[in-house]
This record gives structure tokens, sequence and C-alpha cells, in this order.
């Protein structure tokens, strides 16, 4: 018999319709469903094993999201002509899901769980990524795999003035706010996007809307949920172990001593060194047959102990782990142009957070091309980030691009991609090298970012700074502290990282996570206000060392010259098998680029000596010359004939002056007046009616005798 799907209807303000279905598709997982938004069709799975690996302490998550080429009608790039790594787009995607659901599994929860999240049919009107976070959420919400309560992501965009959720892509063009908001029915708990320079207040306003949008996916889940679900019980899995005397005894020996050395304000290793000894001291106050019985959890209990004692020190007396208070910045120091070879370099420390960035800048060849079934084209700047273990003096293997560096570098570009000039002719590619992290190295990359564009000569809008800000909170009495600037042990312990970035007039991107439940929006609306003085402070560093961009460009950088020819001479200027533009690169040590543009063709001069260009220039002036009707030119005499003289006005340009346009007086011979290599000024007075070659006068521009 034919199954029969279960479906749940949530229906926008704007009247559109995203539906719920489960029961069809993929029935040996634990729970799937297909959500449908117009023609987009989203399959979401979920299988988590039933039983855990005794020696696993966390939970093992695979959030997996992929769009497949057959959804757009399209076929994959390639050789393979088959679906292969996941894109930067698509691992987007997966941390953004990952961010939201992750906090909301049980903390002793530790089997091995996969979401899978597959792009089945595409619709151009809707972007399926706004999507992925319902869908995931839905079909773990019809299963019995223990979550607290479902979530669901929406984007939000401001256009003409006017929240949207869940734009197009054309109507994304042209927004001013563009978030990613990832909450449950009562918190927000992600937040993700870029703005041009919007307020605190405005961005709050957004966040509302969307999470308004949230409630009611999150509703619809439930609804589902117990048409599918014979009852409401979670699966049982193994609990962790408990032993409160063991925790007491621990807790006793370690969270004063790491309450007293926290409040030392030491720097990152020696505090490290320093909490190693009170662990080796707990150890040593244990037999080895304890130890061997009880090792996991004593690991927990100390860790829960240091923690604790961390979290009370800022809440109790606002000291942080470095000494500093809740809203002090750490020492900054910047330089630019550090690499003498480099089109544009700059170096920015903060605290024991260090980041290089420089600036390549080249054609239109060298841009970022974007080929996924939901988008295609091109970025003429990005942003790459890279994040080598030595920055924390860790020893690892390099397994390629991390998807925290793609994240990281997709915040950064964000941020920034907004200031660079709508008329600059260049692909701009900024490299971001972290050499040292403790905490924000994403923000030092946006700041780093920033003077390394100025130091290039870009002539940046405005200049960006950002700063990371975090959260203690202490829910059975109400208390919390919002921290300017955190350190990465502070990102570890705290309830929340929220990265800010802008300029002195307004937030240009943001990237929150929030681990504790029930955030409010006062708290958020703090943090933000506290953000700003942050960022304002960080900026004018930024400007103590770089106050403007420099007016002209290294001398190690490539110049590039635009021209635009007629669409009819792109094939002159490219010549049979590209030959003469081959020719023309050669010849003056330039790269040269053609684009056709609607009814015209974009050339694109690049190189670093300037007489190169200017004969690059010359040469391509001279094949797409065209005369203007009544203009006057220096002609050279090339050939004579019976009939006039043939003459060069621009190379490979040539004209007939005809036997009765060369003087005023009769000519029996074309010789009598001009001869072979022959410098003369002629006149272009228009083409041969019948053959279309252009027709030129010399007498016209000599004095005419007077009649007798």
């Amino acid at each position: 018999m034919k199954p029969q799907a279960i479906t749940e209807t949530i229906q926008l303000k704007d009247g559109r319709i995203i539906t719920i279905e489960t029961g069809k598709l993929a029935r040996q997982a634990d729970g799937a469903v297909v959500v449908r938004m117009g023609n987009t069709l989203l399959l979401a799975t979920v299988v988590s094993a039933r039983e855990a690996n005794p020696s696993v302490d966390f939970l093992p998550l695979t959030i997996d999201y992929r769009e497949k080429f057959s959804a757009a009608g399209k076929y994959p790039g390639g050789f393979f002509k088959r679906e292969a790594r996941p894109s930067n787009d698509e691992i987007l995607t997966m941390r953004l899901v990952d961010r939201v659901l992750r906090p909301l599994f049980p903390k002793d929860y530790h089997a091995e769980t996969q979401v899978m999240i597959q792009l089945l049919s595409h619709d151009e009107s809707v972007m399926p990524d706004a999507l992925a976070g319902l869908a995931a959420s839905a079909a773990i919400a019809i299963t019995d795999i223990p979550m607290e309560q479902p979530i669901s992501e929406v984007r939000v965009a401001r256009i003409n003035g006017n929240l949207v959720i869940n734009p197009s892509k054309n109507e994304l063009a042209q927004a001013d706010i563009e978030m990613v908001i990832g909450a449950t029915e009562d918190s927000v708990l992600m937040v993700e996007g870029e703005m041009d320079e919007i307020s605190e207040k405005e961005m709050i306003e957004a966040i509302r809307f969307a999470h308004e949008a949230i409630k009611e996916q999150c509703a619809a889940q439930k609804r589902l949920a117990q048409r599918v679900r014979e009852n409401n019980t979670f699966r049982e899995y193994p609990k962790a172990e408990q032993n409160e005397e063991l925790k007491q005894k621990v807790f006793g020996l370690v969270y004063q001593k790491s309450y007293e050395v926290a409040k030392l304000g030491l720097g990152k290793n020696e505090r490290k060194e320093k909490f190693s000894e009170i662990k080796a001291e707990l150890q040593n106050s244990f037999t080895e047959e304890e130890l061997d019985a009880n090792k996991t959890l004593i690991s927990t209990y100390y860790n829960k102990a240091q923690k604790e004692a961390v979290r009370n020190l800022i809440l109790e007396e606002g000291i942080r782990l470095d000494g500093r208070k809740t809203t002090d910045i750490r020492f900054i120091w910047s330089e630019v142009d550090y690499l003498p070879s480099v089109h544009g370099s700059a170096l920015f420390t903060r605290g024991e957070t260090q980041a290089l960035a420089t600036v390549t800048l080249g054609t239109s060849k060298d841009a970022n091309i974007i080929d996924s079934p939901t988008a295609e084209g091109q970025e003429k700047f990005y942003l790459h980030y890279n994040f080598p273990p030595f920055s924390t003096g860790e020893a690892k293997p390099l397994r390629g691009t991390s998807r925290r560096e793609i994240g990281h570098g997709n915040l950064a570009q964000r941020a920034l991609k907004g200031i660079i000039p709508d008329d600059c002719p260049y692909t701009v590619r900024i490299v971001s090298d972290v050499l040292e992290s403790n905490g924000s190295s994403s923000m030092a990359t946006v700041c780093a970012g920033t003077m390394c564009l100025m130091d290039a000569g870009i002539q940046i809008k405005k200049p960006v700074s950002g700063i990371a800000m975090g959260l203690i909170t202490n829910i059975e009495n109400g208390k919390y502290a919002i921290l300017s600037d955190i350190l990465g042990d502070e990102d570890h312990l705290g309830d929340m990282d929220f990265k800010v970035t802008g300029t002195a007039d307004g937030i240009t991107a943001c990237q929150m996570d929030i681990k504790v439940k029930g955030l409010s929006y006062e708290i958020l609306e703090n943090a933000l206000a506290q953000a700003k003085e942050g960022r304002l402070h960080i900026l004018g560093k930024i400007l103590e060392t770089i106050s403007e961009p420099n007016k002209t460009l290294k001398a190690s950088a490539p110049k590039i010259v635009t021209l635009q020819i007629k669409k009819e001479f792109i094939g002159g200027v490219i010549g049979t098998g590209g030959k003469i533009i081959q020719e023309i690169q050669k010849e003056t040590n330039t790269v040269i680029t053609i684009q056709e543009i609607e009814d015209y063709g974009l050339i694109e001069i690049f190189g670093t000596d300037q007489a190169g260009m200017d004969d690059a220039v010359d040469r391509i002036n001279s094949i797409t010359f065209e005369p203007e009707l009544g203009g006057v030119y220096w002609a050279v005499v090339k050939s004579t004939k019976p009939f006039g003289a043939f003459v060069e006005i621009k190379k490979g340009v040539e004209g007939l002056v005809h036997i009765s346009e060369i003087d005023w007086t009769r000519l029996e011979n074309v010789e009598d007046a001009l001869n072979v290599g022959d410098k003369i000024e002629v006149k272009f007075i228009g083409n041969d009616p019948k053959t279309g070659k252009m027709r030129l006068s010399r007498k016209v521009l000599l004095p005419r005798p007077q009649a007798n």
C-alpha cells in the first residue's frame, strides 16, 4: 500500500506557504521530513545510534547539507561529473544549523548522531539554506531522540525599509540588512549576517521580527510531532555517572585555588601552568586505585570547579582571567607595510591574538568563480582565513581548510566587502594568517584587513573594526556580566560569543552564538551598546597606525587600465586563434582580458611597466580606431597609384586621398605632390558609398587659391 504522508503547513505573513511532510521518504531513518516552499524541496534525515562509546564524553553530532546539481537541472563541473566535496556555501549552511541544534541536546547524550539535509528540487525564488534549520529540527522532533525543544532558522532582510522573511536572491540584492536567525520558541540562539552600517536598535528590531516567524515554525513542528509520535517520551540512554561525595572532595581541593589563580591576572601560558599544578595536586590526593576507578569523573569535576571559580570571580568581583575589568580592551599594537614585496600588508596584535593580512590585486580573471546548483557568478573581493596550529602552541596534522576557517573567513569577508569602492577595477584578495590566538582571531582579521587595504592604496569607503563580546550569567540570582574583547578561555567558559564589526557610523556584520536559554533582549541591547564602545576604541587604534588609504599603489602592485570598445572590434583585438592579443601581451609585458558585456567589449590591461601598458593601449586603440567625420589626422603616405595616394592615419588604418583631393591645382601625376614616406595632414570626409572605404582630403586643409 502506498504510504500516506502526514503534513503540517506554515503560512508566512505575506501569504507564502511552507509545508513539512513525513512518512513518505527515507522511512528507515530515525526521522525524515520533506520541507517545501514553492518548488524548493529539502529532504532532512536523522539517525542516532542506540549505544554510545563509553570513552566518548561529548556529542558526536554531524550536520551535512548538500545541494544536488540535478535539483536545478544542471551538471556538476569538472571531469568526473559527480558531486564531490562540499562547497563553501554548503559548509557555511552546515555550520549555521549545527550552532543552533547542538546546545539543545542533553549534556550527557553522547551517541553518534547524523543529520543529513539534501536539496532535491530548487526554485530560483526560494533560497534553500534558510529552510535547512527547520528541516533538520523537524526530522529530530518526530523521533524519540532527546532534544529539549525544536528550533528553526529564518533569513530576515530589510528591503526598501520593510523587513521580509526568507526573501529571494533577487530581493536580497536590494537589502541593507541580511541576517540568518536561529532560535527556539523562547530564546534566540544564533545570529549571523551583514548590514549596511545600521544602528544597534535596527539590528534588535530585525532579530525580534525574525523570532516571531520562528515561533510559528516551532509550533508547527510540535503539531507534527504530536501526530507522528505515539508518546512524548525519549529513548533511554546511558546517563553519565555521578558521585556526589567525590564531587564535593574535588571542589574542596580545587575551587578556591582556581579562584586565587584566576585572580592573579596572568598571561595565557602562566595561567595554564598554574592550573596544571592544581590538577597535579588534585591527582596526588588520590591513590592509584582511586584514579584508575574514577579518572573520568575526577577530570570532569575538576573542569567544573575551575569553570565555576572563574565565572564567580567575574560576577562577584568584576575581575577577569588576565586582570582586566569587564569593559577593558587588551593592549593593541599594529603595523602596515610590513612585507616589502606584497601589494599591501598589515600586522594587527591585540593581547595574545595576532593576524598578518596581505592584499593581492588582480584582474577579472582572478575573480573567485562560484558555480553551484543555486548560485552562479564571481566575487571580485574575497578573503581567506588561515588558522595554523602553531598559533595556539600546538602541533597538529594539516588536513586542508577546516570548516572553522571557512566560517571565520566568511564573517571577515562580509564585514569588509561593503567598504570596497564600487569603481575598484581590481579583483582584491585578502589572506589573513593568524600567528597567535587567544580569542577573537576573526575580529583581528577584520582589523588587519582594513589596514592592509589602506596600505595597498585601495580607496575604501570607511575603515572597519571588530570586537568579540562574551557573557557570564547566574540563572539563580539573575546576575550577569558582559565582557568586551574576550579571551579564548572566556569563550570556552562563558555563555555567549558575540562578534560585531562596523564603521564609526554603523554595524557591517555580526555573528552570535548563545549557550544559555532565555537570553533577554535587555542583555542583548546592553551587549551591543558595550560592543560599540569597544569597537570605536579599536577603530581609533587602527587610525593611529594608518589614518587614510595611501594615495598611490605600491611599486610592486600592478596597474590596470580599462578600455571600452565596440562589440564588432573584439574579434580584431583577439585575432585568429588569439594571435594578436597574445602578441601584444608578449611584446608589452602585460596581461590583457576581454569581456563581452551586452553590446560592448570591456578590456583590462594589467601590468607593472607603464611604458609597456601605454604601448598596449596604443596598439588596441589603433585596432579599434574609428575616424570622426571632419576629423584632422597626421598621415604617412604608404603607396601611390595613378588615381591617388594610400595613407596610414593609425597603425593598420589606411585610407585613400584621391588625386583630386591632393591639391587645389590639377595634377597629372600623384608623385608631382606626394611621395612614399611623406607625412601630411588629412581630413576625413566620409566613406566611399560604393566601396565603404575611407575618403580623405589634403587640399581642404590647404589655402584655396584666389580666382583670377
